[in-house]
């Protein structure tokens, strides 16, 4: 694992999701703590379904990429304030059957020593055609 980085900056975020669309996990470890957080933006907890630890972490984020094989996070904007972080995008991906989501969504980072301790998603929930709006 690399050298620890003093500050996490938008620089970092941005290159955390470049590693995101390259599907690159280890890359993407690489940002994280050892013992990091994964807050899924779905699941059935309140939180989404929760990954703690690296090799949990790894395994969750590694699921992104089997649910949605051409995942990626477009429009990337950041925002860092101390421990505290924010990346706003566009996520676009096409589920194994054919449906193909493209939503808005954020992430919500929590920093330590350098790194991410947590990454907590979110993103939009559309509809299908024809189902109504709540």
């Amino acid at each position: 694992m690399p050298e620890a980085i003093h500050e996490v900056t938008t620089e970092t975020l941005q290159a955390f999701a470049e590693a995101w669309n390259r599907h690159d996990i280890d890359a993407l470890m690489s940002f994280m703590t050892e013992d990091c957080i994964f807050e899924a933006s779905a699941g059935s907890a309140v939180c989404g379904t929760r990954y703690v630890g690296r090799e949990s972490v790894r395994s969750g984020f590694a699921e992104v990429w089997a649910t949605f094989p051409d995942a990626r996070w477009g429009n990337a904007r950041h925002l860092v304030c101390g421990e505290r972080g924010v990346s706003e995008w566009t996520f676009t991906g096409t589920r194994a059957d054919g449906t193909r989501v493209e939503v808005h969504g954020c992430d919500l980072f929590t920093f330590r020593d350098g790194r991410i301790a947590l990454k907590d998603s979110y993103r939009k929930n559309r509809p299908a055609a024809g189902t109504p709006k709540r």
